[in-house]
C-alpha cells in the first residue's frame, strides 16, 4: 500500500491537505480566490424557536428572513479592495428537496473514483426525527447511500449533530458536486462487527533519553477494546489508546499515544489520525520531554521530527492516508448552519475580502503551524487589544463560516489542531477522559494544596507540582482571552479529537479557580474576571450542547451550566435587589476609576456569550438574557443617556467606591460624560466635539472590526430579538452611525438580530 505522507512544510498542513474535509486550494495553489457560498433547504425559524424555547416570535418584529445577496462592505474612508472572483452562475446549486445539503468541490487536476467523505451537520429541531435515515441527492436525480452516526440529539429526539459519510463514485477534476441530504425511507445498511479492514499498522516510535519507546494500533486493536467512534457500510472508525513502551514493556510515565483508524471498505483507503499526548492529571513529575519521534504506517514513514520538545500538558496530531488521499473541499450551507442557531446570526451580507483571506494563507507558515506550535492564536492569551482570536467565534473561524473559503478552512481547523499545544490537557488515566470535577471537585491550578481536601474522601486533590525550570513554556494560557479552538471544527468535521479539545478547554476553565471559590463540583465562573466569564461560559455551553448523547462528560456539561445560569439568575435576574442597570457588578467587575465604573466591553462580551447559550437551547439562559439586555441597551437609548457614549472604555455605575449603583443610566452616563458633556444634545456636533470624536462617530475605534463599538454589536443583536421596542430602537440607532468597520478584514463582531426590526 501507497502511504500519502503529509505536507512537508507543515505537519498539520495535512488536516488541510489530506482529510476528505480538508483540501487543497481550487485550481492553482498560490492563486486561490473566494468561490461563494451554496444556499441549501430553508428552515422554519419561527418553528425553530418554539421547539427550543416555548415562545413565538415577539408582536412588532418581522419574521426571520434569507438575507439578500452579499454585498461587500468597505468603510467610507477606505477604497473598495478589488472585489474576489465571483461564482459561477449555478456553480453551487444544489438539488431541491433537502434538509440542507454541502458542495463538494474537486481540487485535483485529474477525475478521482471512489472518493471517501465525511463531515459534521447540525440539524435544527425536528428536522431530522429519531430513526430517520439520509440519502444524499445528486443534480441527476441519483441517490447516493449516506452513512448517518448520530451524536447529539434535540430534547425532542430529533438529530442535533451526526457525521455523515458517503463514497462518491466520481469526481470529475475541477467540477462540483452539489448534494442535498434527503430524508429516504430506506432501512439503514447493516453496520456489522466494528473493522478496520486493511488498514495498515500506524506505530508511534519516540527516543527519549537514547530510550526506545513505542506504540502500534495493531496490537492495541487486539489487545483493547476499541471505541467504534463511527460504524456502518460505508466506514468504520475504530479509536484505541496507550502509554508509549519501551523494549522491556515498562510504559513511559508521561507519554501516551492515541490512534483513529479510519476504514472505507469499498474505496479501500484508510485514513490514519494520530495523537501523542503528555497530558496525564495526577502522573507524577510533571514535565516538558523532548524526543525524537517517528510515526509509521504499513512500514512506510509519515512523519519525522528530531529534537521535538513537547510542553507539559500538552498533545499533538498529524492524519495520514493510504494511497492517494481525497483531493476535495466541502462548504457548507452557511445559512443553514446559522439558522438552525448552532451558531450566532453572522451577518451574510458581509462577503470576507480575498486580500483577508490570503492572508490567512500567507501566514499559515513556518514552525507555529507545526507540532507545538500554536496556529495564528496569541502566544500569550494575557496581551491586551483588539485581537483577531476574540469573540464567540474568532476572526479566522468567522471568515471560514462566511465564505466557506479553503483557506479560511486550513487556518481553522489548522489552529484548532494547534490548541492542543497550550498547557491545559489534563486527562484521568483512569477514565481515559478529560478530568472531570464530578471526580475531582477540589482540583484546581489555583490556591493552596491546603485548599484542595476533599472532606469526602479526606484526599488532597491538587494536582502534582510542575517544576519551574522543568515546565517552561512560551504559551500562556487564561480564560478571559481565550479563543474558542474546536466548537466550529467539530461542527464540521465530526472529528474526536476536537470534541476533546472544546472538553478541555471547558474543563480547564471549570478548575483554574480556587475550589472555594468556586464551590467546588458547581465549578462557578463568577470569580474569574467578567470576560472570562463570557468566554468560559461560550465554551461551556458549545460543549453542553454538542457532546454526543452518551458521551460520559455530556451530563456533567449540563450540570455545571445549570450551576452557572442558576447562580446568575439567583444572583440578578430573579433578584429583586439585583441593580436596575443590568450590568455585572459583583467580583472583579468593578475596578475601573477608583472602584466607580465597569468595562462595558466586557459586559457587553458577557451579554453576547448569554445570547448564544439561549439561542442554544438552554432555557434558564433566557431570562438571565432578558435582564442582561438593559445595560447595552440603556446605554444606546435609555432615558438621560446618549450613545455617543456607549461603547467607551468605562462607564461609571456609582457615584463613589462601595456606594450603591445608580438607579437610571441617565445617572451613570452623566457620570461617566460629566455633567457639562451630559447637558449637550444626543447626537449634536456639540457633543461629538467635546468628546473629541468625529460627528456621529460613537469612538472607541468605531472604524475597527475589533472596536469597542464592534464589541457592542453582538449584545446588541441579542437585545434586538428579546427587548421589544426599545431593543429594536437601539439597534436601529447604533446602525445609522456614521463610522462603522469593514467586516470584511474581521468579521467576528458581525451578528445581526435575527428578526429585521420593524419599520
Amino acid at each position: 500500500m501507497l502511504l500519502r505522507p503529509p505536507f512537508r512544510l507543515s505537519l498539520l498542513f495535512v488536516s488541510a491537505l489530506c482529510s476528505a474535509a480538508h483540501a487543497q486550494h481550487r485550481g492553482e495553489a498560490d492563486a486561490p480566490a473566494y468561490v461563494g457560498l451554496p444556499s441549501t433547504g430553508k428552515i422554519d425559524a419561527n418553528r425553530v424557536v418554539s421547539e427550543r424555547h416555548g415562545v413565538q416570535p415577539q408582536e412588532g418584529a418581522q419574521q426571520e428572513q434569507k438575507p439578500a445577496e452579499p454585498k461587500r462592505k468597505a468603510a467610507a474612508a477606505e477604497k473598495p479592495p478589488a472585489p474576489a472572483a465571483a461564482a459561477k452562475a449555478g456553480e453551487f446549486a444544489i438539488p431541491a428537496g433537502g434538509i440542507t445539503g454541502v458542495v463538494i468541490e474537486s481540487t485535483g487536476r485529474a477525475a478521482q473514483s471512489d472518493v471517501p467523505l465525511t463531515f459534521g451537520q447540525v440539524f435544527a429541531p425536528g428536522d431530522l426525527p429519531r430513526g430517520a435515515t439520509l440519502a444524499g441527492k445528486l443534480a441527476d436525480g441519483t441517490l447516493l447511500p449516506l452513512q448517518l452516526d448520530v451524536k447529539a440529539s434535540h430534547p425532542d429526539g430529533s438529530v442535533r449533530h451526526a457525521v455523515i459519510s458517503a463514497i462518491l463514485p466520481r469526481l470529475g477534476a475541477g467540477n462540483d458536486v452539489g448534494m442535498a441530504l434527503v430524508k429516504t425511507a430506506a432501512k439503514a445498511g447493516n453496520a456489522g462487527a466494528p473493522d478496520t479492514g486493511a488498514a495498515p499498522d500506524t506505530v508511534v516510535t519516540l527516543v527519549v533519553d537514547g530510550e526506545r519507546y513505542t506504540a502500534s494500533s495493531a496490537a492495541l486493536l487486539k489487545a483493547q477494546k476499541a471505541q467504534a467512534w463511527l460504524q456502518g457500510p460505508v466506514v468504520t472508525e475504530l479509536q484505541v489508546a496507550a502509554p508509549l513502551r519501551n523494549a522491556k514493556g515498562a510504559e513511559h510515565p508521561h507519554l501516551a499515544a492515541r490512534f483513529a483508524i479510519r476504514w472505507y471498505g469499498a474505496a479501500k483507503q484508510a485514513r490514519i489520525d494520530v495523537t501523542v499526548e503528555n497530558d496525564w492529571a495526577y502522573e507524577p513529575d510533571p514535565r516538558n520531554i523532548t524526543y525524537d519521534a517517528t510515526i509509521t504506517a504499513g512500514g512506510k514513514q509519515v512523519y519525522a521530527r528530531q529534537g521535538l520538545p513537547h510542553y507539559h500538558h500538552a498533545r499533538w496530531r498529524t492524519l495520514a492516508w493510504t494511497g492517494e488521499a481525497p483531493e476535495l473541499h466541502l462548504r457548507h450551507d452557511t445559512g443553514y448552519l446559522i439558522a438552525s442557531r448552532a451558531l450566532p446570526n453572522y451577518d451574510r451580507s458581509v462577503v470576507v475580502r480575498d486580500d483577508t483571506l490570503a492572508k490567512l494563507a500567507a501566514e499559515w507558515n513556518g514552525p507555529k503551524t507545526e507540532p507545538m506550535g500554536v496556529g495564528l492564536a496569541v502566544r500569550a492569551m494575557p496581551t491586551t487589544g483588539g485581537r483577531n482570536d476574540l469573540g464567540i467565534l474568532p476572526g479566522w473561524a468567522a471568515s471560514y463560516l462566511l465564505s466557506m473559503d479553503t483557506r479560511a478552512k486550513m487556518v481553522t481547523l489548522g489552529t484548532a489542531d494547534l490548541a492542543g499545544s497550550w498547557p491545559i490537557h489534563y486527562r484521568d488515566k483512569r477514565t481515559g477522559l478529560p478530568v472531570s470535577l464530578i471526580d475531582y471537585p477540589y482540583m484546581t491550578l489555583l490556591g493552596k494544596a491546603s485548599d484542595t481536601r476533599n472532606p469526602k474522601t479526606g484526599k488532597f486533590e491538587a494536582f502534582p507540582v510542575c517544576a519551574k525550570e522543568a515546565c517552561k513554556t512560551p504559551y500562556r494560557a487564561d480564560s478571559s482571552h481565550q479563543p474558542n479552538f474546536a466548537y466550529l471544527p467539530y461542527l464540521v468535521t465530526g472529528d474526536y479529537y476536537y470534541l476533546e479539545e472544546l472538553q478541555f478547554w471547558t474543563m480547564y476553565n471549570s478548575f483554574s479557580s480556587n475550589p472555594g471559590y468556586r464551590k467546588n463540583v458547581q465549578g462557578l465562573f463568577s470569580p474569574g474576571q467578567v470576560r472570562g466569564q463570557a468566554w468560559s461560559l461560550r465554551t461551556l455551553g458549545e460543549a453542553a450542547y454538542i457532546t454526543p448523547d452518551g458521551h460520559p462528560l455530556k451530563r456533567h456539561l449540563n450540570d455545571l451550566l445549570d450551576s452557572n445560569l442558576a447562580w446568575y439568575n439567583t444572583t440578578y435576574s430573579a433578584n429583586p435587589s439585583a441593580n436596575k442597570l443590568g450590568v455585572i457588578d459583583h467580583g472583579y467587575a468593578v475596578v475601573y476609576r477608583s472602584k466607580t465604573a465597569v468595562a462595558p466591553w466586557q459586559d457587553d462580551f458577557f451579554t453576547a456569550a448569554v445570547g448564544h447559550v439561549a439561542e442554544l437551547g438552554f432555557k434558564n439562559a433566557e431570562p438571565l438574557l432578558k435582564w442582561k439586555v438593559r445595560f447595552p441597551v440603556g446605554r444606546m437609548v435609555g432615558e438621560g443617556a446618549c450613545w455617543m457614549a456607549g461603547a467607551n472604555y468605562t462607564y461609571t455605575i456609582r457615584p463613589a467606591r462601595g456606594a450603591p449603583l445608580f438607579d437610571t443610566i441617565g445617572a451613570a452616563y452623566a457620570a461617566t460624560v460629566g455633567p457639562e458633556r451630559a447637558a449637550l444634545p444626543c447626537g449634536s456636533d456639540q457633543l461629538a466635539a467635546a468628546l473629541e470624536n468625529k460627528p456621529g462617530d460613537m469612538g472607541g475605534y468605531s472604524a475597527s472590526a475589533t472596536g469597542f463599538p464592534s464589541n457592542m454589536q453582538p449584545a446588541l443583536a441579542y437585545a434586538a430579538d428579546v427587548s421589544g421596542e426599545a431593543g429594536r430602537k437601539a439597534w436601529a440607532v447604533f446602525m445609522a452611525r456614521s463610522v462603522k468597520p469593514d467586516y470584511g478584514k474581521a468579521p467576528q463582531f458581525a451578528i445581526v438580530p435575527r428578526q429585521a426590526p420593524a419599520r
